[in-house]
């Protein structure tokens, strides 16, 4: 099931500095894995935020949520999740 996820960071003006520069240290190892694995195939910036918009490829809603869940950064996340099929004129 292919997945796009919108994703917007808002860390509070007060968080510590040094714990959220090891959270997104994690937040990028985490990213990596799970591109490397095949479940984050696509990983776009959106220009001038702190946001992106990727393609996830899971085997369910409950994967998507528990992938999504397991990212250091996901208690700052505002994230919109939009359920993709196949178009009929597409040639792919």
């Amino acid at each position: 099931m292919l997945f796009c996820v919108e994703m917007t960071v808002k860390i509070p003006l007060d968080s510590d500095p040094v714990k959220m520069d090891e959270i997104k240290r994690a937040e990028k190892e985490r990213a990596i894995d799970l591109q490397k694995a095949g479940k984050w195939p696509h990983l776009w910036r959106v220009t001038g935020k702190y946001s992106n918009i990727s393609i996830f490829d899971v085997e369910s809603n409950n994967e998507l949520h528990d992938l999504l869940m397991s990212l250091p950064l996901f208690p700052y996340m505002d994230i919109k999740v939009t359920a993709l099929s196949q178009h009929p004129s597409s040639i792919h």
